[in-house]
């Protein structure tokens, strides 16, 4: 394998990493009585601010954008960040975390099958096995004969599945157009503007930044300043996972990067397992593995 490739895979691998722990970090903030969309504004502004540093640090010629790309990455940056973090932070309040995560890592097949009929691009029959794979795993997953579904945490999670497969769909649409570091920033931006209009920032508990909370789970016993959790979501739970996604992306491409970013659930299973002392129990664990594995094969049908 080039060392190149090699490396892109290790970046991509290392941003899932980063992504799964950060699950349970969020759910630690949460905890706290941060709603998902003061998480999700203060993420937003954060990276905001943390990616305008890289591009101008890096590129400064492409912070300027021009009138016929404002619509689109507008569009990207409230239906898709603004929606997608604002669901997922959501549904992880609600729902175990393996159960959310699994729930949006859907939205690769939703791509597929947009391109389909959509685009009318050429899809391998594998697809309709990966879509028959990964509807029985998260049937398993939820347990729906069991009758103890959270409602609101299910739809939502839905939610974060579609935002995401539009994200994915849009983004692919503006790096044909700029580099994904200032596309991301410029998204980042009209997030960050969507939560200012909804929660205004004069609202705001800026208190909270001043106290400390127990970890929960297995380290309950174990506090943290609120401003270093934050901190981490920021910058090594969005600025840095996003810049190695993207530096990636020459080395290995974007089916091979999405491949690898699957892991993603599964980190942030295992992690939420051995901090917060959440599990799945065998049959959902099945599923989980249908999920992932029809999730795969979709991918490759790209």
């Amino acid at each position: 394998m080039p060392r190149s490739a090699a490396l892109g895979y290790a970046m991509v691998a290392v941003a899932a990493a980063l992504y799964g722990v950060n699950a349970s970090v969020v759910k630690v903030i949460e905890h706290t009585g941060f709603d998902a969309q003061r998480l999700t504004e203060v993420r937003s502004t954060g990276a905001f601010v943390g990616l305008l540093v890289i591009v101008l640090a890096t590129r400064p010629g492409t912070v300027s954008i021009t009138p016929r790309e404002l619509g689109l990455v507008a569009a990207l940056g409230v239906g898709g960040l603004a929606l997608v973090q604002w669901s997922y932070f959501f549904a992880i309040h609600r729902l175990p975390i393996g159960e959310a995560l699994l729930i949006q890592f859907v939205a690769p097949l939703l791509v597929a099958l947009w391109a389909r009929f959509a685009f009318h691009e050429r899809v391998r029959r594998r697809l309709w096995a990966a879509l028959v794979l990964s509807l029985v795993g998260l049937v398993l997953i939820v347990e729906l004969w069991r009758g103890r579904l959270d409602g609101a945490g299910i739809a939502v999670a839905w939610i974060a599945c579609l935002s995401f497969a539009f994200y994915i769909l849009v983004a692919e649409v503006g790096t044909r157009r700029r580099d994904a570091i200032s596309l991301l920033a410029w998204a980042f931006l009209f997030a960050a503007l969507f939560w200012a209009i909804v929660e205004p920032w004069w609202t705001f508990p800026r208190h909270v930044f001043g106290g400390s909370t127990s970890l929960l789970g297995h380290l309950h016993g174990v506090h943290a300043p609120l401003w270093l959790l934050v901190a981490w979501m920021i910058v090594l739970g969005s600025i840095v996972p996003f810049t190695l996604v993207v530096a990636a992306l020459p080395r290995i491409g974007a089916t091979r990067t999405a491949i690898v970013a699957m892991l993603e659930p599964v980190f942030a299973i295992f992690v939420a397992w051995v901090w917060l002392g959440e599990s799945l129990d065998a049959l959902q664990l099945v599923g989980a593995a249908l999920t992932l594995a029809g999730i795969a094969l979709a991918q490759t049908t790209r």
